[in-house]
């Protein structure tokens, strides 16, 4: 009772992206001061990429009270052992975040806003007639002012940048104001103390920090790879008791809770070499409500992606399976139409999973569960006839009626499904359908175990349920017999027939003139 009543009165920082209001409020903090003191000793400008909600926005909100030299928030953190002067520095914190950027003007009016509080601060010179320069005007004073240097953390410096994807007119002219810009901070270098610079993703081909190469870009660096995001370890040491009760709540034991929140929200590496990190934003909000949800996948819908998918012609099946992925994908952070993955991976929904160190390439895959169904969930109604409402039913039913031994009502209900395709779904190409069985198969995965072919010398799909494994091949331009004695002559058997249940092969044959299946033996 007493270990429920304590849960329950500890406070967790769900939505709290300032690190005064966090401490002041006593919410629950994920302790990284050590870093941030790392970091902020060195004095280099830095940079990093990490997908929304991975918690840049506190981090930053973090340096800005040590810059401020707020000793009283730190107590009992482990900066409080590092640092002795806490000095007091001048911070100019612009945020670009929270805004609609769908004109120019939207860019210039927050710039314009947050110079005017700066000017109200530090002074104003009437020479200084354009944003750079005022920018400029701001850090020099600012730091003559103080006597030291300045502190200048910018947070989703992107954020107009990926607004204005799709449209090349107004990302332009965003690319011309942010350049000048952000170039400021290479010219007005003597003036500064640390920079910190954060977003989503890094554009070059569109050259906003071609004027600022001095930034160091720490995205994909070993020793800041958990700077955002929750270790397992973290995850023990700060939240046992909330653990304990999601546990309780699930009818979980601990270690099954633990293995649950590993599948379900943790695994993204941002290095190759490191560890994985937990989504700390659905951490954060399971422990709120007990249940495990898709919490993060839920803020914000991958809508431009998929189209960038479906515009590039891209094979979704080997993007569903894992992709490899040069190195140089990751230095040039470029956005286009033929290649959506580099941008896929910044926005959080492809991790890395493995290196090559011979070759420098990248296996990329989603990082959980939450992240893996959330993202095929949303791709169905892009490709089939299927509402996210219906998937749940028609899946639903698919697993149930394969559990039962039932494969004539799973086709027919399969069957069924490729009918209701609009018309200008049936006019797709052969690679299409087999991207829409993929889907199916890899939804059914969520609730029994389903492998989809991603080698040679396998089945199309293999479904296990408690008391069946179904072998599934089939033949778009072909028989249901050819598929029956495919799965004879290649031995797709032989891996189950030691399994004890009993295994059932199904050769299911797919009409080009209905585009449907039209038998199955």
């Amino acid at each position: 009772m007493f270990m429920e009543y304590n849960a329950l009165m500890r406070k967790l920082p769900i939505g709290i992206q300032t690190f005064e209001k966090l401490r002041k409020g006593n919410y629950l903090y994920v302790d990284k001061t050590e870093l941030i003191w790392k970091m902020a000793f060195s004095s280099n400008p830095y940079f990093l990429s990490r997908p929304r909600r991975f918690g840049k926005s506190l981090f930053l909100s973090t340096f800005e009270a040590y810059f401020e030299g707020k000793k009283e928030l730190f107590e009992g953190l482990a900066i409080e052992k590092m640092e002795t002067e806490w000095k007091r520095y001048p911070v100019l914190h612009l945020d670009l975040n929270a805004e609609k950027y769908d004109s120019p003007k939207r860019l210039e009016d927050i710039l314009d806003n947050n110079l005017n509080i700066w000017e109200d601060r530090f002074g104003k010179d009437v020479r200084e007639n354009t944003l750079s320069t005022r920018f400029s005007g701001v850090i020099r004073r600012a730091s003559e002012q103080a006597g030291c240097g300045v502190v200048v953390l910018v947070d989703e410096y992107d954020k107009p940048l990926l607004q204005a994807l799709g449209n090349d007119a107004l990302l332009e002219d965003y690319r011309k104001t942010l350049k000048a810009f952000y170039g400021v901070l290479k010219s007005a270098d003597r003036y500064l103390r640390f920079v910190f610079l954060t977003g989503v993703t890094k554009f070059s081909q569109v050259s906003v920090f071609s004027d600022l190469n001095q930034l160091n870009d720490i995205s994909m660096k070993s020793q800041y790879a958990t700077v955002c995001g929750i270790t397992r370890q973290e995850l023990i040491d700060t939240f046992t008791p909330e653990l304990q009760q999601l546990a309780e709540a699930n009818q979980l034991t601990w270690e099954e809770t633990l293995v649950k929140m590993e599948a379900t929200y943790d695994g993204y590496h941002f290095c190759e070499f490191m560890e994985g990190v937990f989504n700390p934003f659905s951490v954060l909000n399971v422990f709120d409500g007990f249940k495990f949800s898709n919490y993060w996948f839920q803020t914000g819908t991958p809508t431009f992606l998929v189209e960038m998918l479906q515009k590039s012609e891209y094979d979704l099946r080997t993007l569903l399976n894992g992709i490899e992925a040069p190195s140089s994908m990751f230095s040039e952070y470029r956005v286009e139409a033929n290649n959506p993955i580099p941008l896929i991976y910044q926005s959080g929904y492809l991790t890395i999973k493995g290196y090559d160190k011979e070759f420098g390439n990248y296996l990329l895959q989603f990082p959980n569960d939450e992240v893996r169904y959330g993202f095929i969930n949303f791709l169905v109604p892009f490709y089939t006839s299927m509402t996210n409402s219906d998937q749940g039913f028609y899946i639903g039913k698919f697993v149930q009626e394969l559990r039962v031994g039932d494969y004539n009502a799973f086709l027919t209900r399969l069957q069924a499904f490729f009918a209701d395709f609009p018309y200008e779904l049936n006019a797709k190409t052969e690679r299409h359908y087999q991207v829409v069985f993929y889907l199916v198969f890899k939804l059914m995965g969520q609730f029994t175990q389903v492998e989809v072919k991603s080698a040679a010398g396998r089945a199309d799909a293999i479904v296990k349920t408690p008391k069946y494994i179904y072998v599934f091949e089939f033949k778009l331009n072909g028989t249901a017999e050819e598929a029956l004695q495919q799965i004879d002559d290649k031995g797709y058997l032989i891996p189950y027939q030691a399994d004890g249940r009993e295994v059932i092969k199904l050769g299911v044959e797919f009409s080009a003139e209905t585009r449907n299946i039209s038998r199955w033996l």
